[in-house]
């Protein structure tokens, strides 16, 4: 992907969440992910549009983003899917302002890629899932996340509102019974360290795909050493060498604070919230 961006000189066609999507269905074969194979492609590829159509609007970033957000939320409980990465392709247009028809061709083109490896290698019956919905989760995900936009919006950073890896991976943390402190920690590291493994090799070189042959074998080694399995994480390299100068120069720190933020708020969730509304 990022050698076909480079000889045709269009960064539009770098889509960093094909890279966890890839992990994530290839190799970790998540179960929720696998989940009905047509949904690979063509709910990536709703959100990616909406996301395209969004950015031409005449409205705030910020605006922009909480309005991708419940759409979101909407389009996923009506098709009944927790494929959080769709969240990425969706923010993704938005936050490095897509404008070319080449980022729509290419999101079709990878996700119906990932798609018939699936179906034709049968992940998805080696690996079955019932996906349950929780309308409760999907809307303690967007206050939480519209919070966070607000709040740095009124601090003059509206640039900070999404990272799309961190929601991807605060979405999933929400779906599961538990979530303890020690992996939220692990969660925030893995994460940090990826975007900052991103920023430093993009900072050092100035070849996109040589940031991408070094940079993501070194995310890999860092999930193994937190034994972690986090696809989204290998979204940051790619990230890193798409986003607009000023979003780049803050990744690591913009990642620490918000994976502080939204992993805190669902620790907080997890172990005091969410069990008083159980025992109710």
């Amino acid at each position: 992907m990022v050698g076909i961006a480079t000889v045709l000189n269009d960064v539009e066609i770098i889509l960093p969440e094909i890279a966890a999507l890839t992990t994530g269905l290839w190799i970790y074969h998540e179960p929720g992910w696998l989940n009905q194979p047509a949904k690979i492609f063509w709910l990536p590829s709703i959100t990616a549009i909406v996301g395209f159509g969004i950015n031409r609007l005449p409205l705030s970033y910020a605006v922009k983003i909480s309005l991708l957000l419940l759409i979101m939320i909407v389009l996923l409980c009506l098709f009944r899917s927790t494929l959080a990465p769709s969240f990425a392709t969706g923010l993704l247009p938005i936050i490095v302002n897509a404008t070319e028809l080449s980022f729509i061709i290419a999101i079709l083109g990878f996700t119906l890629t990932l798609m018939l490896v699936v179906s034709l290698r049968k992940l998805h019956l080696q690996h079955p899932y019932h996906a349950t919905i929780n309308y409760r989760v999907m809307l303690v995900f967007l206050i939480i996340a519209l919070l966070w936009v607000i709040v740095v919006s009124l601090l003059g950073r509206p640039q900070m509102a999404a990272i799309p890896p961190v929601l991807v991976v605060f979405f999933e943390i929400l779906q599961k019974p538990m979530y303890p402190g020690k992996m939220a920690i692990k969660q925030m590291v893995a994460l940090t360290g990826a975007a900052t493994i991103g920023f430093v090799a993009y900072s050092l070189l100035d070849s996109r795909l040589l940031v991408t042959l070094i940079a993501l074998p070194l995310v890999w080694a860092l999930l193994y050493l937190l034994q972690v399995r986090i696809p989204a994480a290998y979204a940051f390299p790619l990230l890193a060498i798409i986003l607009p100068h000023q979003m780049f120069q803050s990744l690591p720190l913009v990642t620490l604070l918000a994976t502080s933020y939204f992993f805190g708020a669902a620790y907080l969730y997890q172990q005091y919230i969410k069990p008083r509304l159980v025992s109710r």
